[in-house]
């Protein structure tokens, strides 16, 4: 074997057993994740009501710049990072769904569709450039690049998604309830339809975000419009509090911790 071949292996091998940037997918991972997105829609409205609309996007943007230039500079993955830069993706893309309805204009009919093509590519480019959309296979920069790329329009998508179904007639709770039933779908054909897991795991990440909005819109908008009237703040916070209860413990206890011992997948 030449020293050329000797090189390219190492390399490999590095790589191959470099630290993970992202979470183990758990049930942990799913319960935090679907408390991301309803605190993140929540927290995005009550955030442009009390400051308006331009501040309160550029406020986001800023923090989504800093939380994920911290992401990035960490070298593996930590909880409570990770989890700060999903949650100012998740308040964030909300923003940015809402702008092109409420300040562009855009129907929700119309920037579905849009944010679907921009995941779509996305996941081309990705896949062009790196071989593989898995997860668990996040160790260098321009894959993680990909990742987030990939999880800032998920979050548009599932935003504006998740207010086309409200709007047309399911309301907040009725959307809950599709979403809900939606996002089994992906686990049961990846466990009887052949379905890959990390196809799999995409489709119920898109998934997770409209139905934990619903959830939360559902729990704080007014009677009027089919909700509890918690109200934004209180179930801003309430959420908030859950999430870092369960980033706390997984800190902790380490269970989210990828074992690169395994072959695993997504």
């Amino acid at each position: 074997m030449t020293t050329d071949h000797l090189m390219h292996d190492r390399l490999l091998d590095r790589t191959r057993h470099a630290p993970s940037k992202v979470p183990e997918v758990t049930a942990y991972f799913w319960i935090i994740k679907v408390l991301t997105t309803g605190m993140g829609e929540t927290a995005s409205d009550f955030l442009a009501r009390a400051l308006g609309p331009i501040a309160a996007v550029g406020l986001g943007g800023i923090a989504l710049v800093a939380a994920l230039a911290v992401q990035f500079a960490v070298r593996r993955y930590v909880a409570w990072i990770y989890w700060t830069a999903i949650v100012m993706v998740s308040v964030f893309g909300t923003m940015a769904a809402d702008v092109l309805h409420v300040g562009l204009g855009v129907s929700y009919t119309l920037s579905t569709p849009l944010f679907m093509a921009a995941l779509g590519a996305v996941f081309v480019l990705w896949y062009r450039s790196e071989g593989t959309l898995s997860i668990h296979s996040i160790h260098t920069r321009r894959r993680e690049t990909f990742y987030w790329a990939a999880v800032l329009a998920t979050f548009a998508l599932g935003t504006a998604s998740g207010d086309l179904t409200a709007t047309i007639g399911l309301g907040y709770l009725g959307s809950a309830v599709l979403y809900g039933a939606a996002i089994a779908v992906p686990a049961l054909t990846h466990r009887w339809g052949g379905l890959n897991a990390v196809a799999a795991f995409w489709a119920a990440y898109v998934l997770t975000r409209p139905l934990g909005a619903s959830i939360a819109d559902w729990m704080a908008v007014g009677h009027d419009r089919g909700g509890l009237d918690w109200g934004l703040g209180p179930v801003t916070l309430s959420w908030l509090a859950a999430i870092l209860g369960f980033v706390g413990y997984v800190a902790v206890s380490r269970k989210d911790i990828q074992n690169l011992g395994q072959n695993v997948t997504p």
